[in-house]
């Protein structure tokens, strides 16, 4: 006892200082009341200097003694640690036994469950440090030793004056080795119930499992705002069986509601799994500490990312405008804002910088400012100037064969919305009004794939722009390495290229078409109010069609029968649409050209499918052609009518097979009797995906954007079909005989394997 007692020496406070610091033990110095005793406040001089510091007086008559109190001693003098409370002294005089230790002026973590005022991010940050405390016990320090605390609970958390976590109480701890694979101990139980793990009660095994167990309730303390018993009737049932039963499917529940709002769900759900896993029955189905201190170090990034985000420091817009090349005047804030949605030159002329209508920022990085000649450039490429350019002179590029680097750094993005990334540029012969085929190989810092962007759109400036990229900002400063190698077509190159642009997504209902828009399907009583009004007033030419085949008795029940369609006698399918136009489906077998179709299916039965027509095209080569004939008083007069190709990709492919799909086919119009023919240039059969940037590991990387309802984009229908727009006609007053030829030829050399085509149908635009 001697040498351990010179041991912590320096650790020994009398008495009377300590009875001077807290007025003889007076009971307006009692700060709390413990299961060791009454603690006092007072300010004290000890080893480290003079502070507040707190009184921890032994009381024999709550059950702790002289051997918790020498541990106690013992294991907060060797075991030190920026979680773990600090011991500053100890008294062993006149028969009082006194635990000195560093004052935290917070209290302790049950105190504030239900506090409203208590954020979740404060939430996350206290068990954060508390796990960090508790790893650094379970963990070997070099001494081939593992502390087992043996009573974590919230009152053994401790919050300093800046709410940093120190677990405390080390009384009750039990000293294992830590060079075996798992520290068991067979000990007395010892802890406190509601707390303690199960297996350890049952079968007085201790392992560092069983202080797992007991975080786990703390973590699910804090996330509920409460102890894990409540008082009922005199009785303190536990609360911790509900909470895991409940976790997965009443969360919402369980939760603290006043925190709700203010989570990340992100945050919350790596939060509450880690706590579930923790409460799991065996000890081999729980998480070590250290694996607990990393997923609350995600918990706490998520949060602090998405409280960022909520409240980012304001732009200092004064200060921006200061670097302008060209100075602005203005009076007020809204000329303010004008100005910058017309957008303003920085950087030395080399970004461009402005609002949108939401008042996110646009930020374009010039060529001159981001691209890097690459080792096989040709010698031709190099740095000129545009009269159509944002950019001052020199600040474009000019390159023959695309391929060239760029490293884009941003300085001024919003956080928290999707972007995509733009190549902008122009052609150095030609300009266009639709969109115009790129095909450009790229690839992004690390991947291994490149990627292909196919088509670009003109803007209204009349600078061409293809999508690259998209991404979720995070921050407003961005750093991209992206590396071009080359156009595929050989009329795509000789572009100019003015920079790289980061514009906010805006986002457009992407949704299945309906059946007013598409299918034509029989109207439902509550759809029909207005039936007569819609039912064409030519409707007797129509009725010469059926040639008696169908029968009806009223106008109404005539009404849906045309709104259901029937098949005239040379195979095409008529019905009318919801505001009384006429519209009509041709088979494939009389809509495309025969000879570029490689076999046919036999016939079906359609009663037993929901298909309109017994035979369906199948196996494409590289191109095919629409070619018809269509009678013009099959249509309604002087209408605009659309064009639709409907089909069906391969049902079994590889991935390699449908990336086939992912190109463009070219519309070539070859000859047309139409009035007022037109096409759209390119379709598409599949919907083009942009590569998404993810800036997290664990980040979604699906593609975030709604594309908007372009008419080159396929659009899937309700009866399963996908159908695209090809091109439009404008019928006249004259009826006869029409005739389309469209070829639709595949930008790449590769056949179209396996696409089943049902025909074609015109609908008014």
């Amino acid at each position: 006892m001697e040498t351990f007692l010179e041991e912590f020496q320096q650790l020994k406070i009398q008495l009377k200082e300590i009875k001077l610091a807290t007025d003889n033990f007076d009971d307006s110095k009692v700060i709390e009341t413990g299961g060791f005793g009454k603690v006092y406040g007072g300010e004290l001089s000890h080893f480290k200097g003079r502070s507040m510091v707190a009184f921890k007086r032994l009381d024999r008559k709550f059950g702790q003694g002289d051997p918790e109190f020498w541990k106690e001693i013992m294991m907060l003098s060797r075991y030190t640690h920026e979680y773990l409370v600090s011991l500053l002294g100890y008294c062993d005089e006149d028969g009082e036994k006194i635990l000195i230790y560093e004052y935290a002026s917070n209290g302790s973590l049950d105190l504030h469950l239900r506090s409203a005022t208590f954020t979740w991010i404060q939430r996350l940050k206290v068990c954060l440090d508390a796990a960090r405390g508790l790893s650094y016990l379970h963990d070997d320090k070099g001494t081939q030793q593992r502390i087992l605390h043996r009573d974590i609970k919230s009152s053994n958390i401790l919050l300093d004056d800046n709410w940093n976590a120190k677990v405390s109480d080390m009384g009750l701890s039990k000293v294992g080795p830590a060079n075996q694979p798992h520290t068991v101990i067979i000990t007395n139980v010892g802890g406190t119930i509601g707390y303690l793990d199960p297996m350890y009660m049952e079968l007085g095994i201790l392992t560092k499992e069983s202080d797992v167990y007991s975080f786990g309730v703390v973590l699910f303390e804090v996330l509920c705002g409460r102890l894990c018993f409540e008082n009922s009737k005199g009785r303190f049932p536990s609360l911790v069986r509900m909470w895991k039963q409940n976790y997965k499917q009443k969360l919402d529940g369980i939760s603290f509601q006043d925190m709700m709002q203010e989570m990340d769900l992100r945050s919350l759900e790596i939060f509450s799994d880690i706590a579930f896993q923790c409460l799991q029955k065996y000890r081999e189905q729980r998480p070590t500490m250290s694996l607990v201190v990393e997923k609350l170090k995600t918990a706490l990034e998520f949060q602090e990312t998405y409280e960022w985000m909520k409240h980012p420091p304001e732009l200092d817009y004064e200060k921006i405008i200061k670097t302008a090349v060209h100075p602005l005047r203005y009076k007020s804030e809204e000329e303010l804002k004008s100005c910058l949605s017309d957008g303003i030159l920085l950087n030395r002329g080399k970004t461009w910088f402005s609002l949108n209508k939401n008042g996110e920022h646009c930020e374009m990085i010039s060529a001159a400012g981001c691209l890097i000649r690459a080792a096989q450039t040709s010698t031709s490429d190099g740095y000129v100037s545009h009269s159509s350019s944002r950019f001052p002179p020199n600040k474009c590029y000019i390159t023959n064969y695309g391929t060239f680097k760029a490293h884009v750094r941003t300085q001024l993005l919003t956080p928290l919305i999707t972007y995509t990334v733009n190549l902008v540029f122009k052609h150095t012969k030609f300009a266009f009004t639709e969109p115009y085929y790129l095909g450009i190989r790229y690839r992004l810092e690390g991947e291994t794939k490149p990627s292909v962007s196919c088509l670009a759109g003109v803007r209204e400036d009349g600078w061409l722009m293809a999508e690259l990229y998209q991404f979720e900002s995070q921050e407003r400063n961005v750093s991209l390495e992206i590396s071009f190698e080359g156009i595929m077509d050989y009329s795509s190159r000789n572009l100019i290229i003015e920079g790289i642009e980061f514009q906010p997504v805006d986002k457009v209902e992407h949704e299945v078409l309906e059946d007013d828009e598409i299918d034509m399907q029989t109207i439902s009583e509550s759809d029909d109010t207005y039936w007569e009004n819609k039912l064409p007033n030519y409707y007797d030419d129509i009725i010469k069609l059926l040639e008696g085949s169908i029968k009806w008795t009223t106008k109404k029940e005539l009404y849906h029968i045309l709104c259901k369609g029937f098949q005239l006698s040379n195979e095409q399918w008529l019905f009318i649409a919801k505001n009384g136009k006429r519209c009509l489906m041709l088979p494939a077998n009389l809509a495309l050209l025969k000879d570029q179709w490689s076999y046919w299916y036999g016939s079906r039965n359609r009663n037993q499918t929901d298909e309109r027509f017994d035979e369906i095209a199948c196996d494409a080569k590289k191109s095919f052609s629409i070619v018809c004939n269509v009678y013009s008083g099959l249509l309604s007069p002087e209408t605009t009518y659309a064009c639709y190709l409907f089909y069906k990709l391969p049902r079994n492919i590889s991935e390699e097979g449908l990336s086939d799909y992912e190109y463009p086919l070219k519309v070539i119009q070859t000859s047309t009797t139409w009035e007022g023919f037109g096409h759209c240039g390119f379709i598409y059969l599949l919907n083009p995906q942009t590569p998404v940037i993810r800036t997290k590991a664990n980040q979604n990387s699906r593609n975030p954007l709604n594309r908007p309802k372009l008419k080159s984009i396929p659009q899937k229908r309700n009866d399963g079909w996908m159908e695209v727009h090809v091109c439009k006609i404008q019928t006249g007053t004259i009826f006869g005989e029409k005739s389309i030829r469209i070829g639709l030829d595949s930008i790449i050399d590769r056949s179209l394997e396996d696409l089943t085509v049902q025909g074609i149908e015109f609908r008014p635009e």
